[in-house]
Order: structure tokens, then C-alpha cells, then sequence
């Protein structure tokens, strides 16, 4: 057979000439997409046993088909297959190295299915297994906040607002807004799934096949709920990948985002984390620097992912139905996302275990900045019926005076506040503290260390049922 030559000749006679050096190397995918492997093997003997099943090939042809792919598939697997770009794809590759070691029945495997919904269905499988992935790496990132937010369910720090300090909360609570955020990728990449669940192979090139196969079949072989619906989408959507990689993309901000708090709490100014040597550096010239580079590259590394989904935003955005070989660039770009994704997690998980925190740094900063200014704005709301509004400017009053005395609101005298309203009284002392002030925030899902506790049951409880 042509194939066996080295030369990639599958569209037969059409051509006489062979490519040019630029044209085979722009045209050549193998390099990549030899990661569909699995995949490619697992669609091609499904394809196999459902056109035996349907009488289109013989029991005979079927089994030498099973018996060479599982061949192939070995081969692989223990990395002796030569892999050709003269072959381009990893279809090519398989089908020629089959027909060498099975010879005239290989060239039936190819009946009523084309490249297209052939890739389109081993895509799908790899997004597919890569989501599952995802959902299990994040339950892991998880756990591991959940740990730790357990340990500082009461260690007060400051809660910011444009970097500002604001109100005081718990370690535990900012923890755990990120095992919300986790959460929700565990959704993201669970839903997506959900609608890549549709198996194209079948569809052919375009416009079906007049073969009578059993769509339904190869589908359940295969683990999807069932085949596409139109062969023209089937050969020429995306979707499944742009899906992975939008949850991809937000999963890496929100890793850029704790990495980012990561960097800042590491600093001399905050001092509110340190990493060990494990996730940190040195520097070259300055002993005494520890740079916590791991942070930083997750941080980094986001924009990778990011990137990522453009590249394929835009490689989709103008392209008529149905394939096109432009579509060929979808995979390099999942590829690296799903590398850099997966490099990001492990090192966030590592990183979410091994922060030693400063909990008295973290008091002493949750004391500045009057932060309690909200409590006492709301002891006057409850205490004397003032309207929220008026609170906020008596507080307000006293904020600036305490800044001229330069103290806190807590260290203010009882006749200096009701110089600013006489109502006030020495109960207002009773909220004056950040301790008192977390504890004082029982809403669901607020900062008191009793919600807090809350909530990391109920998340051990949502993570361990797949965050439902």
C-alpha cells in the first residue's frame, strides 16, 4: 500500500506531485496531536466492532482490525511506534502502521467515516477525560483549604477592599472564599461535560453516510449519552474545547488571584505568610531575599491559559461550514492549557499546605486602619434607632478624631464620643474589638468563626458529592 512507503497518498490518484517541504511541514499535526493515541485507537475499534455488527465487514476482517490495533496500541504505549510527519496526523500514522501489520483488511476500517468526525470524536474524548481530571485535581486544592481553614476558623486578620484595609475577618473566611471559587470550577468543567456528552464519529466528512451504521452503538461504546444530531456541527464545532478552556481560563484567574495574596502576604511589609524553601528562592546577588517564585509563576502562568481560549476564540470566529484545516490549530492551544492548568493546581496545592502563617502580624494589621468603624456605626443603629446614614457620619466623626488623637476607636474616652452624640454610652465598648467584631458577623456565610465552621462542614460534605 501507498501508505507503507512513507508517502501520505490517502486521497489517491487526485494528486501526481508530491508536497512541497514547507507545505508537509505546515500541514503535519503528528507532533501534537500523537496525544489522541489512545483516543484514535479506542474510536477506530469501536468503528470496527459496529460495522462488523452491522454486516458492512466481515467477522474475519474485524478481528484481524481488533487484533492489529491493539497491536498498534502496544506499540505506543511502550514507545517503539515510529511516528511519521510524512503521515501528518495521528489517524495516518495508525492506519498505516495497521495495513502494515494486518495488510488488506486495514483498508476497510475507514469505511463510512472521514478524518473529520474521526478527529472531532478522539478531541472530544481527550476534553472529556481532561475535564474529569480537572474535577478531581481541584477537589484535592479543596481539601487542602479546607484543612487550613479549619486551623484558622478564629485567627483574625484584616479584610481589604481596594487593598484597603476594611472590615477585620478570619483567616478561615478568606480561605474559604477560595474553596468557593474551586468550587465552582468543579462545576464548570462537570457542566461542560455535559454538553460535549455527543458522539460525532459517523457523521463522515459532512454530509453523513449512506452506509447503514448504528450511530447509537459506536457512541455507547465509547461512553457518550449518545451521537450528534447534525453531521454538518458534528464535523465543524468547538464548542466542547472553548467550554474547556472558559473553565480553564477562570479556574487559572482565580489561582492568579490567591497567588497574587500569596506574593503580597509574603512581603517584609505584610508579613503575614511564608513559604519554605520547597516554594521559594533566593536570589543571585541578595541573601537575604526568599522570592516566592511558585506564586508568581501561577500567577504568571494564568495568562498562558487565558491566552489559550483566544487563540481558539479567534481560529473559530470566521470559519464557514463545515471543517476547515484551520481547525487543526484547536489542539496545541488545549494541549498547553491543560499542561499549564495542571502544573498550576499541583503547585497551589502544594503551596495551600505548606504556608506557615504570622497570626499575630495578621492581629496586629486587622487592629489598623479602623476597622472596626462599621461596629460602632452599627451599635448606634441598634442602640439608639439612628438611621444607617446618620451612623455613618457620627462614625465618621469619630474616626477623624481619633486620628488626631492617634489612636483607635476603641482607646477613644466615653465623654469624647458623646461630645460627638450624647446618646452614646459605655456599652459601645462592648463591640470596640476585632474579636468581637467577627464574632458579632453571624449571617450565613459571614466572617464569625461559627459560620465559618458551618461552612467548612457543609463544603466537606458538597466536595465529597462532586460540590452539588
Amino acid at each position: 500500500m501507498a501508505e507503507n512507503s512513507g508517502s501520505n497518498k490517502m486521497w489517491g490518484g487526485r494528486f501526481a506531485g508530491q508536497p512541497d517541504a514547507v507545505m508537509e511541514a505546515i500541514n503535519a499535526s503528528i507532533d501534537f496531536d500523537q496525544r489522541l493515541a489512545a483516543e484514535d485507537i479506542a474510536g477506530s475499534k469501536a468503528h470496527a466492532a459496529m460495522l462488523k455488527a452491522q454486516g458492512i465487514i466481515s467477522a474475519d476482517d474485524h478481528a484481524a482490525i481488533d487484533a492489529g490495533l491493539d497491536a498498534v496500541a502496544a506499540e505506543i504505549e511502550t514507545g517503539t511506534f515510529a511516528f511519521s510527519k510524512k503521515l501528518e496526523d495521528i489517524h495516518m500514522n495508525v492506519e498505516s502502521r495497521l495495513a502494515v501489520l494486518i495488510g488488506a483488511p486495514a483498508g476497510r476500517l475507514h469505511t463510512a467515516r472521514s478524518r473529520n468526525d474521526q478527529v472531532a470524536t478522539d478531541f472530544r474524548l481527550w476534553v472529556k477525560k481532561r475535564c474529569g481530571f480537572f474535577d478531581a485535581v481541584l477537589a484535592g486544592l479543596i481539601d487542602a483549604l479546607l484543612a487550613r481553614a479549619e486551623d484558622h476558623a478564629a485567627t483574625v486578620m484584616p479584610g481589604f477592599t481596594h487593598l484597603q484595609t476594611a472590615q477585620p475577618v478570619t483567616l478561615g473566611h478568606h480561605l474559604m472564599a477560595y474553596v468557593e471559587m474551586f468550587g465552582r470550577d468543579r462545576r464548570r468543567f462537570q457542566d461542560a461535560v455535559a454538553r460535549m456528552d455527543e458522539c460525532p464519529l459517523g457523521a463522515a466528512a459532512l454530509a453523513g453516510t449512506g452506509f447503514p451504521i448504528d450511530r447509537h452503538m459506536t457512541a455507547t461504546a465509547l461512553g457518550f449519552a449518545g451521537p450528534t444530531r447534525n453531521s454538518l456541527d458534528s464535523v465543524s464545532d468547538r464548542d466542547f474545547a472553548l467550554e474547556f478552556l472558559a473553565a480553564a481560563a477562570i479556574c487559572g484567574s482565580h489561582l492568579s488571584r490567591f497567588a497574587e495574596e500569596i506574593v503580597i502576604w509574603s512581603t517584609p511589609q505584610f508579613g503575614f505568610v511564608a513559604l519554605s524553601d520547597a516554594f521559594s528562592t533566593g536570589s543571585s546577588i541578595m541573601p537575604q531575599k526568599r522570592n516566592p517564585d511558585a506564586a508568581e509563576l501561577v500567577r504568571a502562568k494564568s495568562g498562558r491559559v487565558t491566552g489559550a481560549l483566544i487563540t481558539l476564540l479567534t481560529v473559530m470566529k470566521g470559519l464557514p461550514l463545515a471543517y476547515s484545516k484551520d481547525m487543526q490549530e484547536d489542539k496545541e492551544a488545549v494541549f498547553d492549557a491543560a499542561d499549564t492548568l495542571d502544573l498550576m493546581i499541583a503547585a497551589m496545592t502544594g503551596m495551600v499546605g505548606d504556608m506557615r502563617f504570622n497570626e499575630k502580624r495578621m492581629h496586629a494589621a486587622a487592629s489598623t486602619g479602623f476597622s472596626i468603624a462599621t461596629d460602632l456605626a452599627d451599635w448606634l443603629v441598634r442602640a439608639l434607632n439612628i438611621p444607617f446614614r446618620e451612623a455613618h457620619h457620627i462614625t465618621g466623626a469619630a474616626v477623624a478624631l481619633a486620628e488626631r488623637q492617634g489612636t483607635g476607636l476603641e482607646r477613644l474616652k466615653l465623654e469624647d464620643l458623646q461630645g460627638i452624640h450624647p446618646g452614646i454610652t459605655a456599652d459601645v465598648f462592648s463591640v470596640l474589638s476585632v474579636e468581637k467584631s467577627v464574632r458579632s458577623r453571624t449571617s450565613f456565610g459571614g466572617t464569625a468563626p461559627s459560620q465559618v465552621k458551618k461552612q467548612i462542614a457543609a463544603a466537606r460534605k458538597r466536595n465529597a458529592r462532586g460540590w452539588r
